[in-house]
């Protein structure tokens, strides 16, 4: 079945072919770990995992590289402000490393409760300054940079397509070069590469470069990063609808100035999580976070079922009485799960390895085939919940067909339809190591920390969290279940 997606750069639906046969290179553009991400933010994150899960579920080997953005990102996207990691470590009285760490931490605990698939490889632009600083020494060699104010600038009138992406007007780009806008800049859409004392003598990360001592502009580490991890073509890059006029109009020109190449075939872009009052964020002082969420009752699923009845491309509005009618949907359809289980007779375990279409009736498997052809047409998750829903209200479906079928499209879905028929969070005792790997105490943590899951104790978990971490055991809750790691 071929995939379909709506590709930011083209405006249209356009039929899926990889770089390479088999495989697809896909970058995500990763929190700026300077608070907590809001529950806009990680509806960008959700939509990014549904998008990997569908291009596995069509047979690819998903390479998803994310970047953790803790260094460089300025409160206004056009260089302009202060570095928001140095904002969050003054708020917190933290080290900006400090508060890196802190927040990627968070950021991670967020994901894993709503249950999105880790990336293959998580880089950090503080551990690529070299990459970056390599990057901008080819576009100088290539001439597409000046320096001014001790600052070296991506010039975009040398760049003969920038803009293609935003559809941004060349002829009124060009037009808005008698505004004044940094005194260094010789056009306004002029972008930094490289800050330096001159301008942000107070920055707390810095680092020597041949332009002299200071920071990479934000723009810079997802192409230096990208290309380390991928190479010089990718086939997916995703992000916020609110990247594509500057962010990603300004990587596309870095990246195609420094290479000379088509850099990425597909773009995608997730729209906003708006509040009834307008668009939400940090600084309007409407965040709500998934902690919240939880404290006020509710489950990380439930938000992520929530995000799935809207399609990616559309703007979501929050409130908490959709998300409440979205928990009773997701209840709803546990209960007829439990219910169709009870009548089968089959077990969960039995049946989570996937529905075999041959082992299904022909109305099951016609119901599988659309579901998949919904995924397929980009992303569609809420035309594959509602004919999962269909299904499950016909009477005359065999029970057996109905668990098959949900807990086949819940490897996209995502919302641990397996976990909820065992009751519990899907953390087997044979996923917690011998005792003679672990110490006894620590094996008792993780079992306790299982239980207060189950219990959706989440704010009980993560401190256990905290305190296997400072033991140096790192846990990671996935989709197959809960396992740990040595640090």
């Amino acid at each position: 079945m071929d995939l379909y997606l709506h590709n930011t750069l083209t405006r249209s639906l356009d039929r899926f072919e990889p770089i390479e046969e088999g495989e697809v290179r896909l970058y995500c553009c990763g929190p700026t770990v300077y608070n907590y991400a809001h529950i806009g933010n990680l509806r960008t994150y959700v939509f990014e995992d549904l998008l990997r899960r569908v291009l596995e579920r069509a047979g690819y080997r998903v390479h998803h590289v994310m970047n953790i953005t803790d260094v460089g990102h300025l409160t206004d996207d056009g260089d302009d402000g202060e570095d928001k990691m140095i904002i969050g470590a003054r708020e917190r009285g933290m080290s900006v490393w400090e508060i890196a760490e802190f927040f990627t931490d968070a950021f991670f605990r967020d994901s894993d409760l709503l249950n999105n698939t880790r990336p293959t490889e998580v880089p950090r632009a503080t551990e690529h300054i070299a990459e970056m600083q390599e990057l901008i020494a080819t576009l100088e060699a290539k001439g597409y940079t000046y320096q001014a104010g001790g600052n070296v600038y991506f010039e975009i009138g040398k760049f003969a397509d920038y803009g293609r992406l935003a559809l941004l007007d060349r002829q009124q780009l060009m037009a808005g070069a008698r505004i004044e806008v940094d005194e260094g800049k010789r056009h306004p859409h002029d972008f930094v590469l490289w800050f330096t004392n001159s301008k942000f003598e107070h920055q707390a990360m810095q680092w020597d470069s041949p332009w002299g001592r200071g920071y990479p502009g934000w723009h810079l580490e997802c192409s230096a990063m990208s290309m380390k991890y991928l190479g010089d073509r990718i086939d997916i890059h995703c992000g916020g609808v609110d990247h594509v006029n500057v962010h990603h109009t300004n990587e596309i020109a870095q990246s195609e100035g420094a290479t000379g190449k088509k850099w990425v075939n597909y773009w995608l872009h997730a729209e906003f999580l708006i509040m009834p009052s307008g668009r939400m964020g940090k600084s309007k002082g409407n965040m709500v976070t998934l902690s919240t969420l939880v404290e006020e009752g509710f489950d990380p699923l439930d938000y992520r079922y929530f995000l799935l009845t809207a399609h990616y491309r559309t703007q979501l509005t929050f409130s908490p009485e959709a998300l409440a009618a979205a928990r009773a949907a997701r209840r709803s359809l546990v209960r007829q799960l439990r219910d169709a289980a009870a009548r089968s007779g089959a077990a969960a375990d039995d049946l989570a390895g996937g529905s075999s279409r041959d082992r299904l009736g022909p109305t099951a498997r016609a119901t599988l085939d659309a579901i998949d052809d919904a995924f397929m047409h980009d992303l569609n998750a809420p035309k594959a919940l509602g004919l999962l829903r269909a299904m499950l209200n016909d009477d005359t479906a065999d029970p057996a067909d109905l668990l098959r079928v949900a807990l086949d499209a819940d490897r996209v879905f995502g919302l641990r339809l397996a976990d909820e028929l065992r009751g519990d969070d899907g953390v087997r005792d044979d996923r917690v190591r011998d005792g003679d790997e672990l110490p006894e105490d620590l094996v008792a943590l993780i079992r306790e920390r299982e239980q207060a899951r189950r219990d959706r104790d989440y704010a009980a978990a993560d401190r256990i969290r905290d305190r296997l971490r400072a033991a140096g055991v790192r846990i990671e809750d996935g989709p197959d279940g809960t396992v740990w790691k040595r640090e």
